[in-house]
C-alpha cells in the first residue's frame, strides 16, 4: 500500500530486473484487469511487472469530487518512487490510461523508456464536436447511474463524467514527447459503434504515430477494444518488443 495526498493505493509487484513494466487498466477496471497477463509476461520478460488500482478501484481508496487525471498520475508517481521504479519504465496503458500516460511522460520523461499503448485515449480524438457528444451520452448514462444503488465502480464513473468536458478539451492541447518511444494497439472494433466516431479514433492512433519516427501501429486483427482479453498474444508481443528495444 501506498499512501499518496492522504489516501492509500494498492500496488501489487512480481519481483524481475529492469525494465520495469507497469501496467495501467483502462477506466473502470482495476490491477485485476491483467491478471492472465502478468504471469505469462513475468515469465517471457524475467522483468519486474508492476499493476495497481487507481483511486477509487480495487483496494485502493475513493477520494471524493470530479476525478482529475493531474492526481492520477501524482498516484502513479508516488508509487513508482517507493517502488524504486523510476528510470528504464516501460508504461502500458489501456483506454483511459492512455491519458494518464500522456501526462505522466510529459511531466516525467525521464521515468519512462519506452510506452505501448493499447487502444489508448489519445489527444487528437477530442475535438469540441466529439467532446459534445460524448458528454451527451454520458449525461443520459449517469442520470440511469444516479437511480442505482451507489457501488464504488458507480462512483468513479460519475467522477470521471462530471469533469469530462473541460479534462478533455485541455488534453486535446496535450502532446507526446518526441523522445519516448511509443508503439500503438488499434483494435479491430475501437470503442464505438458509430462509423464516424470509429474512424476518428482510428485516425487519432494514425496521426499520433506519424508524428514521430520512433512510433509505430500495429493492428489487433478480431479484437474489441479490450484487446488485452481477446488478443493477449498481440500486447504480449508488443510489450516484449518494447522492453528489448529499451533494455
Amino acid at each position: 500500500m501506498v499512501r499518496n495526498g492522504g489516501h492509500n493505493l494498492a500496488f501489487h509487484v512480481t519481483p524481475g530486473h529492469n525494465p520495469a513494466i507497469v501496467l495501467d487498466a483502462g477506466g473502470g477496471a482495476d490491477s485485476s484487469y491483467w491478471k492472465d497477463i502478468v504471469p505469462v509476461l513475468a515469465k517471457d520478460t524475467g522483468s519486474t511487472i508492476i499493476t495497481y488500482d487507481r483511486a477509487g478501484m480495487g483496494a485502493s481508496d475513493e477520494v471524493p469530487g470530479p476525478w482529475k487525471v493531474e492526481d492520477a498520475v501524482s498516484d502513479l508517481e508516488a508509487g513508482l518512487t517507493q517502488l524504486g521504479a523510476t528510470h528504464d519504465v516501460v508504461l502500458v496503458s489501456h483506454s483511459l490510461a492512455g491519458e494518464i500516460a500522456t501526462y505522466f511522460v510529459n511531466k516525467d520523461p525521464q521515468w519512462v523508456a519506452g510506452s505501448v499503448l493499447v487502444d489508448a485515449s489519445l489527444p487528437n480524438f477530442y475535438t469540441d464536436s466529439e467532446i459534445a457528444k460524448i458528454e451527451a451520452a454520458n449525461n443520459a448514462q449517469m442520470a440511469e447511474l444516479q437511480k442505482q444503488p451507489s457501488t464504488k465502480q458507480t462512483r468513479q464513473l460519475l467522477a470521471v463524467a462530471a469533469s469530462y468536458g473541460a479534462m478533455h478539451r485541455a488534453y486535446h492541447q496535450v502532446s507526446w514527447p518526441d523522445t519516448v518511444p511509443a508503439t500503438v494497439i488499434r483494435s479491430s472494433k475501437t470503442p464505438f459503434d458509430t462509423p464516424d466516431d470509429a474512424q476518428l479514433w482510428r485516425d487519432a492512433e494514425a496521426q499520433f504515430a506519424a508524428a514521430a519516427p520512433n512510433r509505430t501501429v500495429i493492428v489487433a486483427d478480431n479484437s474489441s477494444h479490450d484487446i488485452p482479453l481477446d488478443r493477449p498474444d498481440v500486447v504480449l508481443k508488443a510489450i516484449d518488443e518494447m522492453a528489448k528495444q529499451v533494455s
